[in-house]
């Protein structure tokens, strides 16, 4: 099947994705549209909301539904996060705490002493740098406690066998993005920084360990199959 006819039969959810994801970046977050609450939140939702059917539709094995339910609960984030931050955060850490779980499932066999020391510093750094940066200290434990989750989540997709420079490399973004978004509470609270850089990080951070898991899944499924393999 030629690739462009692969990606419009088989992948309309991941352009969707982008499309919801990158248009809501220019006119909801560096615009303020004159639209509904409700209408603005859905299109929030919508860019990781299309990753989960995405995996839905590409995977068809139980890995598939788990990526899924982890983009799911990461869309129910972006969005109750707009009415209640516990609510949101909540629903992130679920997602993180599943996304540990699957991750522990494909574990990279044999790691350079230099990813070893990678993954073991960047949750106890992470939890460090996240309990700081609030200036009302009574929110810096909490935060603390929530970004052990997010770190875990990276450290462990790091480590695990699908490709660090992809699905990795998109935890890494994800975690940044929630370090920002705890740095405009401390000492980026009137800077512009986080306004432009939290949301890009987030959203393409979970199009990359989408699209990353899928493509690994899908190559190892069709192993023995000449037939080429389109993420």
């Amino acid at each position: 099947m030629p690739m462009k006819s692969a990606f419009a039969e088989n992948r309309p959810f991941l352009l969707l994705s982008l499309l919801f994801g990158i248009s809501y970046y220019f006119a909801c977050v560096l615009n303020s549209p004159e639209l509904p609450e409700p209408l603005i939140v859905a299109w929030k939702g919508a860019g990781v909301s299309f990753l989960a059917v995405y995996a839905l539709i590409r995977l068809h094995r139980l890995d598939g539904k788990i990526v899924g339910v982890i983009m799911a609960f990461g869309a129910i984030g972006d969005m109750t996060l707009e009415y209640d931050m516990r609510i949101g955060a909540g629903a992130f850490l679920i997602g993180h705490l599943i996304a540990i779980g699957f991750y522990s499932r494909y574990r990279r066999h044999k790691l350079g002493l230099s990813q070893k020391i990678f993954a073991i510093l960047l949750v106890p750094l992470s939890v460090f740098i996240a309990w700081a940066l609030p200036s009302n200290r009574g929110d810096a434990l909490t935060i603390a406690i929530y970004c052990l989750s997010v770190a875990a989540m990276a450290s462990m997709a790091w480590t695990s066998r699908f490709t660090r420079y992809q699905v990795g490399a998109g935890a890494i973004m994800f975690l940044v993005s929630d370090l920002l978004i705890f740095a405009r509470m401390g000492v980026l609270e009137n800077s512009l920084i986080p306004t432009l850089l939290v949301w890009p990080l987030y959203y393409f951070g979970q199009f990359m360990i989408a699209t990353g898991i899928v493509r690994t899944l899908r190559h190892e499924m069709a192993a023995d199959s000449a037939d080429p393999v389109h993420a």
